[in-house]
């Protein structure tokens, strides 16, 4: 089976390139600045915002499945309209889609968020994701859409490495007390995403790990991990910030959880003392 990951070079498609190699598919990846190194990749340049390229990527791997992990931060064209763009030709080669969707398509208003939660995001990243959820859906009506929460694995990963500058001083600014969210791991998000695609899914899950924990609390758990001093890390609360967005965006996965055999661990779990061989 041929496999073409959207955003292939990113924290979360390096990992899904690496599983789906692993697992002995034939995988293609697009990069938009420059490619990853996985041997055996054919490694694909693409804007999101060029339809023509778009096509000619989906026409020249012929994928069975394509996975979109591409982000495109306010970027209205990439990350609203490029995952329809790419939904568009999967549909016309006949593929089948997962989407990679956010937990910041949501407000916080609601205590938790499960699948048949609708969109009330509050920031333009949040609204570009929902109407890319939207877009997909009415051209892809068999897409997959898979919503997740903070992705936590090594350094690549934003926060991860956000905790170790705090740590050593390198960067000002505080983790919020008051901003909680619902990490899953890179690997077991990568492993879910694949194995809705072997199980022939369609329409909304959410793909995150059961622990809410603050973001203070889980750059303490970080700094423990990796062996950083946790005293070092500053609090704030978000609600003292000029920063938008929610504040409490819990995502509840148990209905996906139980269809599906990847376990997806929470934070206070994956983020234990680990030998660095073994950390991803």
């Amino acid at each position: 089976m041929t496999v073409l990951i959207i955003g292939g070079s990113g924290f979360l498609g390096t990992e899904l390139v690496r599983q789906a190699a692993a697992a002995g598919n034939r995988v293609a990846a697009t990069f938009a600045t420059r490619p990853g190194d996985t041997p055996g990749v054919s490694w694909h340049a693409l804007d999101l915002r060029d339809t023509d390229r778009i096509e000619t990527v989906v026409a020249e791997t012929a994928p069975r499945v394509v996975v979109n992990a591409a982000s495109g931060g306010t970027d209205w064209a990439v990350t609203a309209e490029g995952p329809v763009r790419v939904a568009m030709a999967a549909v016309r080669h006949g593929s089948r889609l997962v989407h990679v969707s956010s937990d910041a398509v949501f407000s916080g208003a609601r205590a938790t968020y499960d699948e048949s939660s609708l969109p009330d995001p509050l920031t333009p990243y949040g609204a570009a994701k929902a109407a890319a959820e939207t877009g997909v859906r009415l051209v892809h009506p068999h897409a997959v859409v898979a919503r997740t929460s903070l992705i936590i694995g090594d350094r690549r990963s934003e926060h991860v490495a956000l905790v170790h500058a705090l740590a050593s001083g390198t960067r000002s600014g505080a983790l919020f007390t008051d901003d909680v969210r619902c990490p899953v791991h890179v690997t077991d998000l990568a492993a879910a995403l694949l194995e809705l695609v072997s199980h022939d899914a369609s329409g909304i899950h959410h793909l995150a790990g059961p622990d809410a924990v603050n973001r203070h609390e889980l750059g303490v758990l970080i700094a423990r991990r990796d062996g950083l001093d946790a005293a070092r890390l500053p609090a704030g609360l978000r609600a003292r910030s000029a920063l938008p967005g929610a504040l409490d965006v819990r995502l509840d996965s148990r209905a996906t959880q139980s269809r599906i055999h990847t376990r997806l661990r929470g934070a206070r779990q994956f983020l234990t003392a680990q030998p660095a061989a073994e950390r991803t």
